[in-house]
């Protein structure tokens, strides 16, 4: 009996230890070390490559596609029981993506407070506005509507890099999406860093904390030299 009991409480011991080792969050440097961040670690890690390949439109055999991804990191995190990439434009559950553009000298150039606002999704009146044109001359609904703002925030950051965080709402079929999304043009004018937060609106009215906790660990990295 005192055996059994031992081992009991040994077991039970092994079993606190090992639930006091798992880590709280997951923590992301992109491939160059300049970018991180950190999301709960009960969000599990995908591949974002073919996200790569739906925000750009380039087929994956293409040279674009290769000059792609010799300049461009990125990967995703998805809160849903069952994680899946095509959660980035609809999901009951947070989803994350984060990703790091190396600039070519012809994009540095054009790199303004709106575009960064636009990397990703269309957010702007202008952009807006000819993504519709596109969509109505394809003779197809737009995938995106009802836009609405929620927040625009204007970021100085250290050493002269500058960004935006910007909230919004997108209804995309028959739910409303809510996106929070970070973008940071480093100081040298080289890289673009973006993370991009979504879930339907109700989610993100009771998780809105949490989309803050994540969108705040977003931070450009100083290497040394």
């Amino acid at each position: 009996m005192k055996r059994t009991r031992a081992l009991a409480a040994l077991i039970t011991a092994v079993l606190a230890l090992s639930a006091c080792g798992q880590p709280e969050f997951t923590y992301v440097r992109d491939k160059g070390g300049t970018t991180y961040f950190k999301v709960p670690a009960s969000f599990t890690q995908l591949d974002a490559y073919p996200i790569e390949l739906y925000l750009s439109g380039d087929h994956p055999g293409s040279q674009a596609a290769l000059l792609r991804a010799q300049r461009v990191w990125s990967t995703a995190f998805d809160q849903s029981s069952d994680p899946s990439v095509n959660h980035l434009l609809g999901s009951a559950e947070p989803f994350v993506y984060a990703t790091v553009h190396q600039l070519t000298e012809d994009q540095r150039d054009g790199v303004s407070l709106d575009r960064l606002r636009d990397f990703i999704l269309p957010v702007t009146d202008e952009v807006r506005a000819a993504y519709l044109q596109q969509a109505l001359q394809t003779g197809r609904p737009p995938m995106f509507s009802g836009f609405e703002p929620l927040s625009d925030e204007v970021l100085t950051l250290d050493g002269g890099a500058r960004g935006v965080h910007v909230r919004f709402n997108y209804r995309i079929g028959a739910d409303i999406q809510t996106f929070d999304h970070t973008a940071i043009l480093d100081e040298r004018g080289a890289t673009v860093s973006v993370m991009l937060i979504g879930c339907q609106a109700n989610c993100y009215r009771t998780r809105s904390g949490e989309f803050d906790r994540i969108a705040s660990s977003f931070k450009l990295l100083r290497l040394p030299g």
